[in-house]
């Protein structure tokens, strides 16, 4: 059979260098192209995956009908996805958003629009969907060891978007303060915050765990550091039919969670009528409390196993066997994300509870 061919566009994100290794890894793929309107920001994956440079781009267009691709990988800033999906949806091929969804509501909607009547498939990719300790969280809510979840207790960070690039590679203290200034992660009118670098995680996939739920109000806060236009820090509570979530966001933890778990723990906790399950980012155990085991057992994790490791995987498995898009990666479930993130942000400006946007 012949390779899926995948192009990669808008190197804004630093994930793009991860995504693209799983496109590099997998055997039915072919790297068709590389876009960017900045050509130093592809220069680390030029080399990392010997890229010739008649695939190399700046223009996307150029880069779109040279080289034909069945999937784009598109990694822009926040305030971006909306823009690039318009522009990417034309050209008839299947989309890899990299999270989140968008800066708005409006922005992500706009984005199913570009989509609709394409006949192609949208994914907004969650690196924490794959995650083996989430995954086996999940299942076992699936297969009813919990009982109905009433809460989802997250928290989740790094010390800092510019502290890694791809592949984790570390930066040093010196090279994140010279690039705040010019990083749009640290811009309002981009996207910028942990709130909206984070937020999205933890409500999309309490989402998931919840069986697509969403609450009734959410009330947020903010911090507001010296000298930046956005925060590092937020905790927003929200409000369900059956009781109360808190989903916390820190840019500043003690270590990166890759490295060394920090104090709190990056991840979830998760309370069901019958059980309770805590399942930390990158842990290979979970633990879980039943009624028949109140005293709680640590659990080895699941393996994951392909198409369900990475989305590129799991987009090509979906195409190929024509299903639709399920789970955290599916715009729906992300859309009712979307709707708590902004009224997260809604809340935190104008410090009061507020209904859950429409």
């Amino acid at each position: 059979m012949s390779k899926w061919k995948v192009a990669a566009i808008n190197f804004a994100h630093m994930h793009m260098g991860d995504n693209l290794r799983m496109a590099f890894e997998h055997e039915d793929v072919e790297i068709v192209g590389l876009c960017d309107e900045q050509p130093e920001r592809m220069q680390s994956a030029i080399e990392n995956f010997a890229i010739p440079s008649d695939r190399v781009f700046s223009d996307y267009r150029e880069c779109l009908q040279k080289t034909e691709p069945d999937i784009v990988l598109l990694c822009p800033a926040t305030a971006e996805h909306g823009e690039w999906t318009e522009k990417i949806a034309p050209f008839g091929v299947h989309i890899i958003m990299e999270k989140p969804f968008a800066a708005t509501l409006y922005e992500a909607d706009r984005m199913q629009v570009a989509m609709r009547g394409m006949g192609k498939l949208l994914v907004i990719n969650w690196p924490l969907a794959w995650y083996p300790p989430h995954c086996t969280a999940r299942r076992l809510i699936t297969d009813g060891e919990i009982g109905e979840v009433l809460e989802v207790h997250y928290y989740d960070g790094n010390r800092g978007p510019l502290w890694h690039v791809a592949d984790k590679v570390e930066k040093t203290a010196a090279d994140v303060e010279a690039g705040k200034a010019a990083s749009w992660f640290y811009k309002r009118d981009s996207g910028g915050g942990s709130l909206l670098d984070y937020l999205g995680y933890g409500v999309t996939l309490g989402t998931w765990f919840m069986d697509g739920r969403a609450p009734i109000e959410v009330t947020t806060t903010v911090d507001q550091p010296s000298g930046l236009e956005v925060d590092e820090h937020s905790i927003t509570v929200a409000r369900y039919a059956q009781g109360l979530s808190k989903f916390e966001t820190r840019w500043g933890t003690f270590t990166d969670p890759w490295t060394l778990q920090p104090q709190p723990q990056c991840g979830f906790v998760i309370v069901g009528r019958e059980g309770t399950i805590s399942s930390y980012d990158y842990e290979e155990t979970i633990r879980v409390q039943t009624r028949a085991n109140p005293e709680g057992k640590v659990r080895p994790v699941d393996v994951l196993q392909a198409p369900f490791q990475n989305p590129v995987q799991y987009m090509i498995h979906c195409i190929e066997e024509g299903q639709p898009i399920e789970g955290p990666l599916s715009p729906g479930m992300c859309r009712i994300g979307q709707q708590i993130v902004d009224t997260a942000v809604q809340s935190a400006e104008q410090k009061c509870t507020l209904p859950l946007f429409e």
